[in-house]
């Protein structure tokens, strides 16, 4: 499916950039919220959020999930030239801008190797993650928050869980937003058991990282009759917090945003992911742009943004997306929402800190 998206020249004509200048990492790619570039680690320092590019795809074809493959991969790109709409950082509904209150640094893009496009082999998959772990790590090396914007595992999930797991002196919690639990016990592309890909991504980061248990996640979206009923009632009975798309309508989004307490129980950091297609149909474009990815009783845009608020709020040491469903520009500022929305939290989190 060829999905239609404006082009660089269109959109900066466009009412809210003509006539703007902002940092450029590429030229059709300005940097998010036109905040600075930097390309070496020494030039993190300071920072309290780094955001950084993950386009990488899963597929030996020129598709994923029946849509063109290119239109994924430019997940990165699109979400910073959606964002450079936004002259500022303000957010109203806080009486905040973001910009101001923190140092928010584009890291551009991991070095994913051209291979990874069409090879799917365990070495260009473990090089691919390579190349986003060491961008990561200079993030955290520095005191900032990782803000990945992906697409597949494992490079937009495992590779920041484990490198925040990594530099965690403790356990870390995890929050989870996604339509499928992605808990199948080996990769189902290479089946090669240190591959955390696609559907078994969430069960390799519980089996090889240690410090992160079943009893600080909390999983947050899950439907469809698509999962291994042993593996989820063992998950359960091991404690993971579950609030399936139907328990957020039920009990409501403040009800579950209290739940969110198990994922920071006696933790040293919590760690963040938002696979998108937990929009399913309910937000802002078709679900069917989600191509086989899409499933009824999806998330609203204030459930996926109230829940990264929250966790804004509480702290956190980063943050990942993935599935971000291409070729909607609403879907693409989405993400610049999430971004802000999560950062609004962390400065009055500092600030009720300050108080207390």
């Amino acid at each position: 499916m060829k999905l239609e998206y404006p082009s660089w020249d269109e959109l900066r004509s466009s009412l809210w950039i003509e006539g703007r200048r902002f940092p450029m990492l590429a030229h059709d790619t300005p940097t998010f919220l036109g905040v600075p570039s930097a390309t070496r680690p020494e030039e993190l320092d300071g920072a309290d959020a780094v955001i950084i590019g993950s386009p990488y795809v899963t597929s030996w074809t020129e598709e994923y999930a029946g849509v063109a493959k290119d239109e994924w991969l430019a997940a990165p790109k699109r979400v910073r030239q959606q964002s450079i709409r936004y002259a500022t950082g303000y957010l109203q509904e806080f009486d905040l801008d973001i910009c101001q209150e923190l140092r928010i640094v584009d890291y551009g893009d991991a070095g994913i190797p051209p291979e990874a496009r069409s090879s799917q082999t365990p070495g260009v998959i473990l090089a691919a993650q390579d190349a986003v772990e060491r961008k990561v790590n200079d993030a955290l090396d520095a005191g900032a928050i990782p803000f990945v914007i992906g697409q597949n595992s494992p490079c937009g999930s495992y590779a920041i869980a484990k490198c925040v797991a990594e530099h965690a002196a403790g356990n870390v919690g995890v929050v989870s937003l996604d339509t499928h639990w992605d808990v199948e016990p080996i990769d189902a592309v290479t089946m090669d058991p240190r591959i955390a890909g696609g559907s078994a991504w969430l069960a390799k980061m519980l089996e090889l990282q240690p410090s992160i248990l079943a009893r600080n996640l909390v999983e947050i979206g899950p439907r469809g009759m698509l999962e291994d009923v042993a593996t989820l009632r063992r998950l359960r009975a091991a404690g993971a917090g579950f609030y399936s798309g139907w328990d957020v309508k039920r009990l409501g989004i403040e009800e579950v945003c209290r739940g969110l307490d198990a994922a920071y129980a006696d933790v040293d950091a919590v760690y963040s992911h938002f696979d998108m297609d937990v929009i399913g149909g309910s937000g802002p474009a078709p679900g069917d742009i989600l191509g086989e990815l899409a499933e009824p009783l999806g998330l609203t845009e204030y459930e996926v943004l109230r829940i990264a608020h929250e966790v804004g709020l509480r702290g956190l040491a980063g943050f990942s997306f993935i599935c971000i469903p291409p070729g909607s520009a609403a879907v693409y500022r989405l993400i610049v929402y999430v971004i802000a929305y999560v950062l609004a939290g962390r400065v009055l989190g500092r600030r009720a800190g300050a108080l207390s």
